[in-house]
């Protein structure tokens, strides 16, 4: 099945000030996380932000955070699954999407376990792969191999970009050519 922009919802979780200074490659995560908010802008993508106990972790970096200032969400968290706080449900409602695009960090832990319990409900998770992040590589290649197994689809920033941009000879893939050859 290919990502359609109608039934999207890109959900970025926990890129906070406190968090990604530890995170392994971070500076291709943030360049991959900063294309897929530009990009979900343009396209009017609804866009969630959640923030693990900002309190200790800082709040979502100014650099993501700032592309969607005005119509983007926040939830706040202290559970690792974004679903088990609660607060997504009233978004899964508002945009009624099937289709989650997870990106953030750290993918072991709170990536994980909120697209493991997006699964149980039945929606479609798509996991980007070059826009996760742990502390260590191999955390997040053994989350990854376990998404994949329990259903996700493992995928990339470029193929979520050209699935939304669904074609070349227009408009709108012309602005986002700036944003694909970053």
């Amino acid at each position: 099945m290919l990502i359609n922009t109608k039934h999207s919802l890109l959900l970025v979780v926990d890129l906070q000030t406190q968090l990604i200074p530890k995170i392994a490659n971070k500076d291709s995560l943030l360049t991959n996380n900063i294309k897929l908010l530009q990009l979900s802008k343009q396209l009017d993508i609804p866009t969630l932000f959640t923030e693990q106990y900002p309190e200790g972790l800082g709040r979502t970096l100014p650099e993501l955070s700032e592309i969607h200032c005005d119509n983007a969400d926040v939830i706040e968290k202290v559970h690792f699954s974004t679903v088990r706080e609660g607060k997504i449900f009233q978004y899964l409602k508002k945009y009624e999407r099937s289709q989650i695009i997870i990106c953030g960090a750290e993918a072991h832990v709170c990536v994980l376990q909120t697209a493991l319990d997006l699964l149980s409900l039945k929606k479609e998770v798509f996991i980007v792969q070059d826009a996760c992040g742990s502390r260590r590589p191999e955390n997040t290649e053994a989350a990854i191999r376990r998404l994949e197994a329990a259903g996700a689809q493992i995928v990339t920033t470029e193929m979520v970009m050209f699935e939304w941009l669904e074609r070349a000879n227009n408009d709108t893939f012309r602005e986002a050519l700036p944003w694909i050859k970053l």
